[in-house]
């Protein structure tokens, strides 16, 4: 799968899914920090990688509904340290061996992953 991580995840992120197999790129590496989100977007279907966030504003299936885009994958964790996003990245990998949120919409909590398609 290809993956694109926001800049609001660690940049360990991209690193930790090639190491899975999976091909991924940061915001940063492609410099478009700051970017709007319909920007962000955009690049993510001309490029057919799916959307790693933490920017709730992904998650609104009326704006993204889950059959226009590659996916997105939205992390909710009750704390927002380092530690606690890789360890929840670790907890999806093996996730991503069965499932692909391909055309779908994933919220990733600290106790379960739900999963939106249409």
């Amino acid at each position: 799968m290809k993956f694109k991580v926001d800049e609001n995840l660690p940049a360990e992120y991209a690193a930790m899914l090639r190491d899975a197999g999976h091909e991924a790129d940061t915001v940063a590496d492609q410099r478009l920090t700051g970017s709007d989100d319909a920007a962000l977007f955009e690049r993510c279907q001309a490029e057919g990688r799916i959307l790693l966030t933490l920017d709730l504003d992904f998650g609104s299936v009326q704006a993204y509904p889950p059959k226009s885009h590659f996916g997105i994958v939205v992390f909710r964790s009750r704390t927002q340290d380092k530690p606690t996003l890789i360890a929840l990245l670790n907890r999806l990998l093996p996730v991503f061996r069965n499932r692909s949120p391909k055309q779908q919409r994933w919220i990733v909590e600290n106790d379960r992953v739900r999963y939106r398609e249409e």
